[in-house]
């Protein structure tokens, strides 16, 4: 069995995934086989693993597809055996091991999780394979002591698999050491064991002025400190898997074009967008509910959602509708990606009340199609080919329902042999069910050229390479990585 090391949080969005996929990198580049694993992960931002035998693929959480691509490996549905996809404040759809295993209120799976330590001990024991070395990655705080009794993210697991844990403190938001230290003491001895150390996350400045906290969190704790990483701005130019980071995104200097994408509460796969936030004439701005679609804007781009009926109607409540109409006056395009190409047609219907109790809602009128929502889900990794621009697409597919209507008749792509998608009369509305695929960088150049804007000749997948390779070597500059991969056991 492969050795392994895990990092734990002082709570939510402290790090731990690019600090993962870096330290991924970096053992690779030490010549490491080396494997990610995250227990328990919640996201609607999935992708597709291939599951040997099945003609479908199986859903896990695009940090660890991620992490997968630091290690140069394919991603595994081992890699993430339980995937939590929440559909309302308190459901989720879970995932286990790739395939959907049903929907479960926040209570109810708490009582779940003794039955899916198994198949997570099961991936455990498959992930590491062939490898030298597991980077494990936590899921929120070990020191949500209220569910630590049926814990499987944090603690619960590394105690089973006995795993060492570095602790991950983000000094950015403010008390860090009071976290630190916090985490330390409400533990229970049992798990304070686990820790071997800790590392501060996301400093900016002068990191000699923190010499004093970190003699102080030493006081407290007894933990050494595996260094202070500094705020990595390769890190912006990975996929983003959290949608708590699209509410600190600002608008920045003018730029040739401005997408608009609203922020549905059920976003799913917004990381579809981050081929075209890396384009420098290219201003993508993600609108927060409550604010309007702005004007100015000369594409409204409807991402993926993971309750597409819900989401529909908080569109109309912000307003988005009147907003998305009179941009279509201004002969603005739009483009909708798998939920979002639902919403464009004329009906949305859940007869079997897939994603909730509304069964039937008007949709946006923008293309001549309709919806129904089926049960069975359509997961896997596919080859198409642009329609409209008749160019290669590479991506994935992740969806429930059949979408039919005179539109598809105009299909934006074609998958697998079979149409895909629509495009209205004008040519200036389409939808697709195709994630990715503006990664694909002869499309994406040929799709922002047809709205008369230059591409800015970016290899998109050569700079989520580079990145990754910035991300490993700062680690390898601020953290002591010799010991840190030396207490793997």
């Amino acid at each position: 069995m492969a050795k392994a090391i895990m990092l734990q949080g002082t709570g939510s969005d402290v790090g731990k995934t690019v600090l993962v996929a870096g330290l991924c990198r970096a053992a690779r580049k030490r010549g490491l086989q080396v494997r990610p694993f995250k227990p328990q992960n919640m996201s609607n931002n999935a992708a597709v693993a291939d599951i040997p035998g099945d003609k479908l693929g199986g859903e896990i959480g695009r940090a660890q597809w991620l992490q997968a691509i630091a290690c140069g490996v394919a991603p595994s549905i081992h890699m993430n055996p339980v995937l939590l996809k929440p559909q309302t404040d308190i459901g989720a759809q879970v995932v286990v091991q790739g395939k959907v295993f049903g929907e479960a209120r926040a209570r109810d799976y708490q009582a779940l999780k003794g039955r899916l330590m198994d198949a997570v001990l099961d991936s455990w024991a498959k992930v590491g394979e062939g490898a030298d070395l597991v980077i494990v990655e936590g899921a929120g705080s070990p020191a949500e002591i209220n569910l630590r009794s049926r814990d499987i993210a944090n603690m619960g697991f590394a105690t089973r698999a006995n795993v060492p844990v570095i602790l991950v403190g983000d000094i950015d938001r403010g008390g860090v050491i009071a976290s630190v230290a916090g985490t330390h003491l409400i533990l229970p001895e049992e798990d304070r064991r686990m820790i071997v150390g800790y590392l501060i996350n996301k400093f900016r400045g002068d990191v000699s002025l923190f010499d004093d906290g970190i003699k102080a969190i030493e006081t407290f704790t007894g933990w050494r400190c595996f260094g202070v990483v500094p705020w990595l701005k390769a890190a912006a130019r990975l996929p983003s898997e959290d949608s708590v980071v699209l509410e600190r995104l600002a608008s920045g200097e003018k730029r040739a074009l401005k997408v608009a994408v609203p922020m549905l509460s059920r976003i799913a796969n917004f990381d579809d967008l981050d081929p075209l936030k890396a384009e420098p004439q290219i201003e993508v701005v993600f609108v927060p509910p409550g604010q309007h679609l702005p004007e100015d804007a000369g594409l409204v781009i409807i991402p993926g959602s993971k309750s597409t009926i819900g989401d529909l109607l908080r569109f109309r409540e912000n307003g988005w509708d009147r907003d998305l109409a009179a941009h279509r006056k201004r002969g603005g395009h739009v483009v909708g990606i798998c939920g979002g190409f639902q919403m464009l047609g004329h009906v949305v219907r859940d007869p079997d009340g897939i994603e909730g109790s509304v069964t039937e809602t008007t949709g946006l009128g923008l293309l001549d199609v309709e919806t129904v929502m089926e049960p069975e889900k359509t997961v896997r990794n596919v080859s198409a080919r642009s329609v409209q621009f008749d160019l290669p697409l590479e991506g994935y597919e992740i969806h429930l329902g059949r979408t039919t209507g005179p539109d598809t008749l105009r299909p934006s792509a074609v998958i697998n042999g079979i149409d895909d998608g629509a495009i209205s009369a004008d040519g200036k509305v389409s939808g697709t069910y195709l994630h990715g695929l503006f990664s694909a960088d002869a499309f994406r150049a040929k799709f922002l050229e047809n709205l008369g804007v230059k591409g800015g000749g970016i290899d998109y997948r050569a700079e989520v390479e580079r990145a990754l390779d910035e991300v490993a070597a700062e680690l390898e500059t601020h953290l002591d990585c010799d010991a840190i991969f030396g207490l793997a056991r």
